[in-house]
């Protein structure tokens, strides 16, 4: 996978690109990321990229042409039609499913918007995706396209140790994860359920799946509202309001 981060400010992603997980998949090839100050491609003789907005109100906005350019130059050089994500507090909220579906592009472009916002006619004309990591404010897009390329690259084939990591996390069942346990077996009188050192795997994989739907009741219960529920999953619910 290729991904391609249009941001004025290219030095805010060292660390997070650079470290972990996105280190190793860069060093095995599986993907390749490269930071464009949009900046650049301004033809303003200052440079700038921003301007009031038309009809008056306060902060700046992110003109169109150095974006334009910026992204027709880029899937210019594509070998692909990209999939353009523009970073918008206004987007589609960030899920699993929607790093699942990304994961499967070749070609990424990530637009940071920074000031007050866009002019209307990059989101109308340039992006194909506008997304957003939650109801809330950022200084700029950065973060958000940090998280959102985080959770993409490690569902590309190799990057993680064991494969089912990845098929087993929270939301990639449509459920939360089931609790975890590793030595010592008991802690300070707290033990690892029995259930767990028992060698029985089908058993075990009961425990988890039951668990999985305690967790997912108990903390995010409207995951539960499309969720294909067994006549076994629904009894197990029903029993823990009898507790």
């Amino acid at each position: 996978m290729k991904i391609d981060i249009l941001t004025l400010f290219p030095e805010m992603f060292d660390g997070v690109m650079n470290h972990s997980i996105l280190k190793k998949a860069q060093e095995s090839d599986v993907f390749q990321y490269r930071l464009v100050n949009f900046r650049e491609y301004s033809k303003n003789k200052h440079k700038k990229v921003d301007d009031y907005p038309y009809g008056g109100g306060a902060g700046m906005v992110l003109t169109p042409q150095p974006l334009f350019d910026a992204v027709e130059h880029l899937s210019s050089e594509a070998s692909v039609k990209p999939r353009v994500v523009l970073m918008s507090p206004q987007g589609e909220t960030f899920n699993q499913a929607k790093a699942m579906e990304l994961a499967n592009e070749e070609h990424l472009i990530f637009i940071c918007g920074h000031y007050e916002g866009y002019d209307e006619r990059i989101r109308e004309h340039i992006a194909t995706d506008e997304i957003s990591i939650g109801d809330y404010v950022l200084t700029g897009g950065e973060l958000g396209a940090m998280v959102v390329v985080d959770s993409v690259v490690r569902l590309l084939p190799d990057v993680l140790g064991n494969e089912s990591s990845a098929q087993e996390d929270s939301f990639s069942t449509g459920l939360l994860e089931h609790p975890h346990y590793t030595r010592p077996l008991d802690f300070r009188g707290m033990r690892v359920p029995d259930v767990l050192v028992s060698g029985n795997h089908g058993k075990i994989e009961e425990w988890r799946r039951q668990q999985s739907l305690k967790r997912t009741y108990q903390r995010r219960k409207d995951l539960l509202d499309d969720y294909p529920l067994t006549e076994k999953d629904r009894q197990w619910l029903e029993s823990l309001d009898d507790k």
